[in-house]
């Protein structure tokens, strides 16, 4: 894979027949959140919703974690774990900015996002996960809130995300209660969609990106924002939503190479047009 520069080593940026993989980069701190992480996360992704050589992202976390979410350790010995040397108003406007940016970016961004969770993904680290399309869990990775567990509240969008997966009775007791979830209680919940042995991890995830990045990108544009639209949206705008869609996509070089290799029993090869 090619490897390129984000300015930091708390996260790792590469990219390879149209997969871009962000590994973020702490293992000593179960993949925690920095000041760094967060600025060459934001960097990133934003790079990579533009690129048009990039059809898919693939988030995952350096050694047995995937990401724990708020430095805690550093929240404590500075005393403060949100405002720093900020106004409240301004520390608030700060995060809204980079929570769109980040987690934001992975749910709406025209592109399929997939989180690959070696370990425990917990509090802001759960929302990234969430905040993906897909998930693949390790069968020893373990998701949890735990933001009641430092009387934190919650960030980075995980109560929208969890409440849309899983409805809100269950997101409320997963938020009060903070307990841990198995891989396979994930599965069983819908909180993830593949579980797979650990040492398959990265074989299985990639296997699916490689698939995405060879699909109809243009299909899952607007696959993605029928569905997005869908969760929210009344059903006569997602009718006409799918509509305009539908009629875009049945113009594209995709469409009629694919149709063409249907009739002829032939694999189609879409090039994004």
């Amino acid at each position: 894979m090619e490897k390129i520069d984000t300015g930091t080593e708390h996260l790792i940026f590469e990219k390879e027949n149209g997969v871009a993989v962000l590994t973020m980069n702490r293992p000593e701190a179960r993949n925690a959140m920095s000041g760094e992480m967060n600025e060459a996360m934001r960097a990133t992704l934003e790079e990579v919703e533009l690129d048009p050589a990039v059809r898919c992202v693939v988030l995952t976390g350096a050694g047995k974690g995937f990401c724990a979410g708020g430095d805690v350790k550093g929240m404590a010995s500075s005393g403060d774990g949100t405002v720093g040397d900020n106004t409240i108003d301004a520390a608030i406007h700060r995060q809204r900015v980079h929570q769109r940016a980040t987690a934001g970016k992975l749910f709406k961004m025209p592109k399929p996002t997939i989180a690959a969770l070696p370990g425990a993904a917990a509090g802001a680290g759960l929302s990234y996960a969430l905040a993906c399309d897909l998930r693949v869990m390790a069968s020893s990775a373990i998701m949890t809130t735990a933001f009641a567990k430092v009387g934190f509240s919650g960030d980075y969008g995980g109560s929208y995300f969890m409440t849309q997966l899983i409805g809100s009775a269950k997101a409320r007791e997963l938020y009060f209660l903070s307990d841990r979830v198995t891989a396979d209680e994930a599965l069983n919940l819908g909180l993830t969609n593949w579980v797979c042995e650990p040492d398959d991890l990265m074989d299985k995830t990639m296997e699916i990106a490689n698939r995405l990045a060879n699909g109809p990108s243009v299909a899952y544009r607007y696959m993605k924002e029928n569905l997005n639209r869908a969760m929210n949206g009344e059903v006569d705008d997602c009718l006409d939503l799918e509509a305009t869609h539908h009629i875009h996509c049945g113009q594209t070089e995709d469409h009629r190479n694919a149709t063409k290799a249907f009739v002829e029993k032939k694999e189609p090869v879409f090039k994004g047009k």
